[in-house]
């Protein structure tokens, strides 16, 4: 956690401390996986740092030194599923559970904040409007959902499915780009 803390000061994402967010998704990994293993948490907690450090020294040796080989292994993983979502077709992979478990807790806990500020932004289709990415993330992020289904938790499976439907029904009206 010291890690997580010292690593994430002075970023945000979603509008809040980065903290939180790692936080945030790390609980989600713990209410649906039964004794998730430290080195998932550690992960989940650590997940956006290659975003938030230098390059120098190389931050998965660090993590690798700190963590063991798996946290940096699994933080590779998300931080390359990240950077492949602002390419054409973004691959869906979900043959690795921890790397699986990490990325739908992930996508939970950023779709559900997204929902929130829509909602408090007091109109959700200007919210969603301004936001051209998200809308042609979705069907991504729907196929996702449902290659995931049968590899995590049920209930897990299904919060990801109601935050999507959820974002899906109030875009439903909003023209994407290839429309």
């Amino acid at each position: 956690m010291r890690d997580a803390q010292r690593w994430c000061a002075g970023h945000t994402i979603d509008d809040h401390p980065a903290l939180a967010h790692a936080v945030r998704v790390a609980v989600t990994i713990g209410e649906y996986v039964p004794n998730p293993s430290p080195e998932l948490i550690a992960a989940a907690l650590l997940h956006d740092v290659p975003d938030f450090v230098p390059r120098t020294p190389d931050i998965y040796q660090v993590l690798a030194d700190a963590y063991g080989p798996q946290v940096p292994r699994i933080i590779a993983a998300l931080h390359a599923e990240h950077q492949a979502l602002d390419m054409p077709n973004p691959p869906i992979r979900v043959s690795d559970p921890p790397v699986l478990l990490a990325s739908t807790a992930d996508k939970i806990v950023a779709l559900r904040s997204l929902l929130r500020r829509a909602h408090a932004s007091g109109n959700v289709t200007n919210f969603l409007r301004a936001r051209p990415a998200l809308l042609t993330l979705l069907p991504h992020f729907r196929a996702f959902q449902q290659a995931a289904h049968p590899r995590v938790p049920a209930g897990m499976s299904a919060r990801l499915d109601t935050a999507l439907t959820l974002l899906e029904r109030a875009a439903a009206s909003i023209p994407t780009v290839s429309e």
